[in-house]
């Protein structure tokens, strides 16, 4: 979830994303294709899909885009990302009963779609990228243009999702306005193929981790495999069991935390999880916990 204002560059990141993950694996081509074809979505010209999709509904999609559904049940936008990217840019400006929807698949990767002749499920094991303005003139906490906002007008803005769904987005981020000597500064950084072999490296160490446990990343892994893969030693648990105290921190979020610490130690080639590797992985965490 990408917080920031008007123009600072959330949805070119969001859009930059693809470029930097990992490739997709034969079994997950299979899983995309099957979706697309049943979607309708497939053509002779283009039958297999090999890239991670990367689906971008507008605002004002209904809950049947993004869910799926009809009179004959397809695939909605959260299973045509399957395997790739959701983004949902104005994030605040869809409808709360909308963004609701996403509870479920966020949490067991697959939507049901109930109807008066039976009930389907489809995949849906997405990576959502969010982006929202910080209020709804955009600009509070911004150094150069003054927030026209009312204090009880933030409030109602940001009620606009809910505490349980933002508790399933891993990653709290803010996006600051570019200066203009970073915007000039083509240096800096590095490039979208070094990113991207370095996440391809975790990504490998992953598959061979649960080369016996039929998923394919460390988000999938249930409460057991993540007490199976996810030790920590003496420091990180200390620090994670003050953190779960001080913070109240409930066990979707506990179990969350020690994925998201297990994929850093992942990028970072190491083994074991380290207190800096929580840490890390904490400081995502919406700031209103």
């Amino acid at each position: 979830l990408m917080s920031g204002p008007p123009g600072s560059g959330k949805t070119m990141l969001a859009k930059a994303l693809p470029s930097i993950l990992p490739k997709l694996t034969w079994e997950e081509t299979l899983e995309t294709t099957k979706i697309y074809s049943a979607a309708g979505l497939t053509n002779n010209n283009h039958s297999l899909i090999i890239e991670r999709p990367f689906r971008s509904p507008h605002h004002t999609a209904s809950a049947i885009a993004l869910v799926g559904g009809g009179s004959w049940p397809k695939p909605g936008e959260i299973s045509l990302a399957h395997r790739g990217v959701l983004f949902l840019d104005e994030f605040l400006e869809f409808p709360r009963l909308v963004l609701e929807n996403l509870r479920q698949p966020l949490e067991d990767g697959v939507i049901n779609i109930s109807r008066a002749s039976g009930t389907l499920k489809f995949p849906a094991k997405f990576l959502l990228i969010a982006a929202l303005n910080p209020c709804p003139c955009g600009y509070f906490g911004d150094e150069q243009t003054k927030c026209t906002c009312t204090a009880s007008e933030i409030i109602k803005y940001k009620k606009r999702a809910s505490g349980p769904l933002l508790d399933r987005i891993d990653l709290h981020i803010e996006v600051p306005r570019i200066e203009f000597d970073d915007l000039i500064n083509t240096n800096a950084g590095e490039n979208s193929l070094t990113i991207r072999d370095r996440v391809q490296t975790a990504r490998d160490i992953q598959l061979a981790r649960f080369k016996n446990q039929k998923i394919f990343s460390n988000s999938e892994m249930t409460s057991t495999m993540t007490e199976q893969f996810c030790q920590l030693d003496s420091s990180g648990l200390n620090l994670i069991k003050t953190a779960t105290t001080n913070l109240h921190l409930s066990p979707r979020v506990y179990f969350r935390i020690l994925k998201l610490a297990r994929t850093i130690a992942d990028l970072e080639g190491k083994e074991n999880i380290s207190a800096d590797h929580v840490a890390e992985a904490l400081q995502y965490r919406p700031k209103m916990e």
